[in-house]
Protein backbone atom coordinates (compact mmCIF):
# COMPACT_ATOMS: atom_id res chain seq x y z
CA UNK A 1 0.00 0.00 0.00
CA UNK A 2 1.21 3.14 -0.68
CA UNK A 3 0.56 6.70 1.29
CA UNK A 4 0.68 9.87 -0.20
CA UNK A 5 0.41 12.81 1.89
CA UNK A 6 -0.20 15.99 0.08
CA UNK A 7 0.66 19.34 1.98
CA UNK A 8 1.11 23.15 2.24
CA UNK A 9 4.28 24.94 3.69
CA UNK A 10 7.36 23.47 5.20
CA UNK A 11 8.30 22.05 8.49
CA UNK A 12 10.45 24.86 10.34
CA UNK A 13 10.63 23.15 14.25
CA UNK A 14 12.81 20.09 14.64
CA UNK A 15 10.18 19.02 17.21
CA UNK A 16 7.22 18.53 14.09
CA UNK A 17 10.15 17.22 12.19
CA UNK A 18 11.25 14.52 14.76
CA UNK A 19 7.74 13.65 15.08
CA UNK A 20 7.16 13.08 11.65
CA UNK A 21 10.22 11.38 11.39
CA UNK A 22 9.12 9.31 14.21
CA UNK A 23 6.18 8.00 12.55
CA UNK A 24 7.33 7.64 9.01
CA UNK A 25 10.13 4.81 10.55
CA UNK A 26 6.94 3.27 12.48
CA UNK A 27 5.11 3.24 9.29
CA UNK A 28 7.67 2.07 7.33
CA UNK A 29 6.36 -1.67 8.18
CA UNK A 30 3.51 -1.22 6.88
CA UNK A 31 3.31 0.89 3.78
CA UNK A 32 5.45 2.99 2.03
CA UNK A 33 4.96 6.91 2.55
CA UNK A 34 5.45 9.87 0.87
CA UNK A 35 5.03 13.29 1.97
CA UNK A 36 4.84 16.15 -0.69
CA UNK A 37 5.08 19.68 0.22
CA UNK A 38 3.75 22.44 -1.87
CA UNK A 39 4.62 26.08 -1.69
CA UNK A 40 2.89 28.02 0.72
CA UNK A 41 1.50 31.75 0.12
CA UNK A 42 2.21 34.64 1.97
CA UNK A 43 -1.11 36.06 3.38
CA UNK A 44 -1.10 40.17 4.15
CA UNK A 45 -1.99 41.38 7.54
CA UNK A 46 -5.71 42.23 7.03
CA UNK A 47 -6.37 40.35 3.65
CA UNK A 48 -9.57 40.81 2.23
CA UNK A 49 -11.52 37.60 1.88
CA UNK A 50 -10.99 37.88 -2.57
CA UNK A 51 -7.14 37.74 -1.48
CA UNK A 52 -7.79 34.67 0.67
CA UNK A 53 -9.74 32.78 -1.74
CA UNK A 54 -6.84 33.89 -4.61
CA UNK A 55 -4.36 32.15 -2.18
CA UNK A 56 -6.49 29.33 -1.74
CA UNK A 57 -6.85 28.89 -5.16
CA UNK A 58 -3.04 29.01 -5.80
CA UNK A 59 -2.02 26.38 -3.26
CA UNK A 60 -5.00 24.52 -4.52
CA UNK A 61 -3.31 24.38 -7.95
CA UNK A 62 -0.25 23.33 -6.75
CA UNK A 63 -1.56 20.51 -4.78
CA UNK A 64 -3.83 19.12 -7.70
CA UNK A 65 -0.54 19.19 -10.05
CA UNK A 66 0.59 16.83 -7.44
CA UNK A 67 -2.48 14.42 -7.20
CA UNK A 68 -2.20 10.88 -8.77
CA UNK A 69 -4.50 8.04 -8.93
CA UNK A 70 -6.21 6.06 -6.44
CA UNK A 71 -8.21 7.23 -3.30
CA UNK A 72 -7.94 10.79 -1.98
CA UNK A 73 -8.70 12.14 1.62
CA UNK A 74 -9.41 16.19 1.97
CA UNK A 75 -9.32 17.27 5.59
CA UNK A 76 -11.10 19.69 6.22
CA UNK A 77 -13.27 20.88 8.75
CA UNK A 78 -16.84 20.49 7.66
CA UNK A 79 -15.67 16.80 6.41
CA UNK A 80 -16.89 13.56 8.29
CA UNK A 81 -15.59 12.91 11.50
CA UNK A 82 -14.18 9.48 11.91
CA UNK A 83 -13.20 7.17 15.08
CA UNK A 84 -9.40 5.91 15.21
CA UNK A 85 -11.33 2.60 14.67
CA UNK A 86 -13.25 4.05 11.14
CA UNK A 87 -9.82 5.24 10.30
CA UNK A 88 -8.37 1.54 10.90
CA UNK A 89 -11.13 0.45 8.40
CA UNK A 90 -10.64 2.85 5.73
CA UNK A 91 -7.20 1.97 5.42
CA UNK A 92 -8.22 -1.52 5.22
CA UNK A 93 -10.93 -1.10 2.90
CA UNK A 94 -8.71 1.04 0.50
CA UNK A 95 -6.60 -1.77 -1.05
CA UNK A 96 -9.73 -3.68 -2.32
CA UNK A 97 -10.11 -0.70 -4.60
CA UNK A 98 -7.04 1.21 -5.08
CA UNK A 99 -3.11 0.43 -4.09
CA UNK A 100 -3.04 3.83 -3.42
CA UNK A 101 -4.42 6.58 -0.75
CA UNK A 102 -3.87 10.13 -1.24
CA UNK A 103 -4.28 12.54 2.11
CA UNK A 104 -4.13 16.91 1.45
CA UNK A 105 -3.83 19.15 4.24
CA UNK A 106 -3.92 22.12 3.56
CA UNK A 107 -2.82 25.69 4.86
CA UNK A 108 -3.31 28.14 6.96
CA UNK A 109 -6.91 29.31 4.78
CA UNK A 110 -7.86 25.83 4.27
CA UNK A 111 -8.18 23.86 0.55
CA UNK A 112 -9.97 25.23 -2.46
CA UNK A 113 -13.28 24.03 -3.45
CA UNK A 114 -11.56 22.36 -6.42
CA UNK A 115 -9.40 20.63 -4.11
CA UNK A 116 -12.10 19.52 -2.00
CA UNK A 117 -14.36 18.33 -4.97
CA UNK A 118 -11.67 16.14 -6.68
CA UNK A 119 -11.70 14.03 -3.47
CA UNK A 120 -13.26 10.86 -2.67
CA UNK A 121 -13.34 11.71 0.82
CA UNK A 122 -13.83 15.22 2.70
CA UNK A 123 -12.64 13.76 6.63
CA UNK A 124 -12.69 16.16 9.70
CA UNK A 125 -10.55 15.54 13.25
CA UNK A 126 -12.91 17.53 14.74
CA UNK A 127 -14.14 21.18 15.47
CA UNK A 128 -11.09 22.51 16.33
CA UNK A 129 -8.30 24.47 14.67
CA UNK A 130 -4.73 22.91 14.53
CA UNK A 131 -1.69 24.35 12.88
CA UNK A 132 -0.98 22.72 9.39
CA UNK A 133 2.10 21.40 11.12
CA UNK A 134 0.30 19.89 13.44
CA UNK A 135 -2.19 18.57 11.62
CA UNK A 136 0.36 16.23 9.55
CA UNK A 137 1.96 14.97 12.93
CA UNK A 138 -1.87 14.16 14.29
CA UNK A 139 -2.50 12.82 10.44
CA UNK A 140 0.06 10.58 11.06
CA UNK A 141 -0.25 9.31 14.05
CA UNK A 142 -3.84 8.02 12.98
CA UNK A 143 -2.83 6.64 10.00
CA UNK A 144 -0.12 4.49 12.30
CA UNK A 145 -2.64 3.76 15.32
CA UNK A 146 -4.72 2.23 11.99
CA UNK A 147 -2.48 0.41 11.31
CA UNK A 148 -1.67 -1.18 14.83
CA UNK A 149 -5.33 -1.64 15.53
CA UNK A 150 -6.18 -3.90 12.04
CA UNK A 151 -2.57 -5.69 13.16
CA UNK A 152 -4.01 -6.28 16.63
CA UNK A 153 -0.28 -4.38 18.06
CA UNK A 154 -0.71 -3.47 21.83
CA UNK A 155 -0.01 0.28 20.65
CA UNK A 156 -4.24 0.74 20.63
CA UNK A 157 -4.97 1.16 23.95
Amino acid sequence: MNIDIICVGKIKEKYFKAAIEEYSVRLSSFVKLNITEVADEKIPNNASEKVCEQIKQTEGKRILSKLSDGYTVALCVEGRQYSSEEIASLLEKTPLTSSRITFIIGGSLGLSDEVKNAANLRLSFGRITLPHRLMRVVLLEQIYRGYTINNNQSYHK
